[in-house]
């Protein structure tokens, strides 16, 4: 499909978008506050892809390079209105009635990480990207994901999931 929408056939091109929508989705979601901001960061990749699929060396990598993109339209709004990233629902949830306290506090805690761990578990975990997709979409050395990956774990362990007498709430 991605050969054909290379050449040209639009239709391709939209079946390939309808297959990723809902990834692509989940991840601007988890960057972006609100839905206008999600809204416009999937119709500007859309765009971006549409004008520039024959750039795309290998078509393997078309996940990869579509997400690339939209991570690319997800910090340039970033940027633009200077929001912090939200993100829900990374980890499993308990199974009781603190559901929404723990959603609350889960974005709590993963609004406190920096920019670069936030969107390494929101690839890894939301996502579903491998270490090395999700080095390849950053541009940074897969030691450096693994590195942030297990800091960024680590950090919502010892800071936000231990109880009174340190035993870990939930597995990250």
């Amino acid at each position: 499909m991605v050969k054909k929408a290379k050449k040209g056939d639009e239709e391709a091109f939209i079946n390939l978008m309808k297959q990723y929508e809902i990834v692509l989705y989940k991840v601007a979601k988890r960057m972006l506050i609100n839905e206008d901001d999600v809204a416009d960061a999937l119709q500007d990749t859309i765009i971006s892809a549409y004008e520039n699929i024959k750039t795309l060396k290998n078509e393997k990598y078309f996940n990869t390079w579509i997400c690339k993109i939209l991570i690319n339209k997800c910090n340039s709004i970033l940027n633009k209105n200077k929001k912090i990233i939200p993100v829900e629902d990374i980890l499993p949830q308990k199974n009781n009635n603190n559901n929404e306290f723990f959603k609350v506090e889960l974005n709590d805690a993963l609004n406190t990480l920096n920019k670069e761990y936030k969107l390494v578990l929101v690839l890894y975990y939301i996502a579903g990207f491998n270490i090395r997709e999700i080095s390849e979409l950053t541009n940074e050395p897969e030691g450096t994901i693994k590195s942030r990956l297990s800091r960024a774990k680590t950090i919502l362990r010892e800071k936000y999931f231990l109880d009174d007498e340190g035993v870990i709430l939930n597995e990250i």
